[in-house]
């Protein structure tokens, strides 16, 4: 696999885990278009390579991400008075395929957040498999008190946190911590310091060396067909892809460490 050379984002590979860094500290980490679109790659280059089994996904110098770039918001102005087209549209259109592509990666996503999740941070986090935060990270949908709405984020939040309490955040602005966000179930473990979520990390990656690549890949679509798929033929997928995990490399894999009482390949 080939990385990307990128702007935005520092790239770090540590065995089957992509540390993506978010590397816009002086904006506290303003998602702008070139973000966006390096992500795109770093995605293009990961996408079907089996041996990354997990992207994290956080920001440097103490945030997460502040949401939209502003520096781009005034851009596109400029752009829809010299163009028949819509910038604005395309710039926010382009935000919301780039959830959806994370979302859709067959690699664990693992969030790590602290300091500003606004805005599209708070989206970023929403796709994420597996979220951590700092017990002070403040979390918001500022945008509507921006007068615009949150618009390619809100779906992303509904799916993580329902209706009604989607609702009531995108239509109050309100902020609050990492502890209320995981009451929410917007991230899944709190740490009270940087050395404790640190360790979080640790051990969650640990967790995850220790399924199988293939069958988490599988385990993620089905979940994520849940809703979207009739019941019955997703069902009849979910049972033909047991069939094939069980008489394939994998399963027979862990079939026998399980009779040898050692660790399967993929775990160690």
């Amino acid at each position: 696999m080939r990385l990307p050379e990128t702007e935005t984002l520092q790239l770090a590979l540590d065995g089957p885990f992509l540390h993506v860094t978010i590397n816009r500290p002086d904006a506290r980490n303003a998602m702008s278009l070139a973000m966006v679109r390096e992500f795109m790659q770093v995605f293009d280059a990961i996408e079907q390579d089996a041996d990354v089994r997990a992207l994290v996904i956080r920001g440097a110098g103490g945030h997460f991400c502040a949401g939209g770039d502003i520096k781009d918001m005034a851009a596109a102005r400029g752009a829809a008075a010299k163009s028949d087209g819509d910038p604005y549209y395309d710039l926010n259109r382009e935000f919301g395929r780039m959830l959806v592509r994370a979302e859709q990666l067959p690699q664990v996503i693992i969030a790590v957040t602290e300091g500003a999740v606004l805005g599209g941070g708070f989206g970023l986090c929403c796709i994420s498999d597996i979220a951590l935060s700092h017990a002070q990270a403040k979390f918001g949908l500022p945008e509507t008190s921006l007068g615009i709405p949150p618009a390619q984020i809100a779906p992303f939040v509904v799916k993580r946190i329902g209706l009604t309490q989607a609702r009531r955040l995108a239509l109050t602005g309100a902020r609050f911590d990492g502890n209320a966000a995981c009451a929410l179930g917007i991230v899944h473990e709190v740490a009270e310091t940087t050395e404790a979520l640190e360790d979080l990390l640790t051990t969650t990656l640990a967790q995850v060396r220790s399924c199988a690549p293939q069958a988490n890949a599988v385990t993620k679509q089905l979940m994520l067909n849940v809703g979207r798929q009739e019941l019955d033929a997703l069902l009849d997928d979910a049972a033909r892809s047991f069939s094939a995990a069980v008489q394939g490399t994998e399963g027979t894999e862990g079939t026998m460490a399980f009779i040898g009482k050692r660790k399967p390949a993929w775990a160690e």
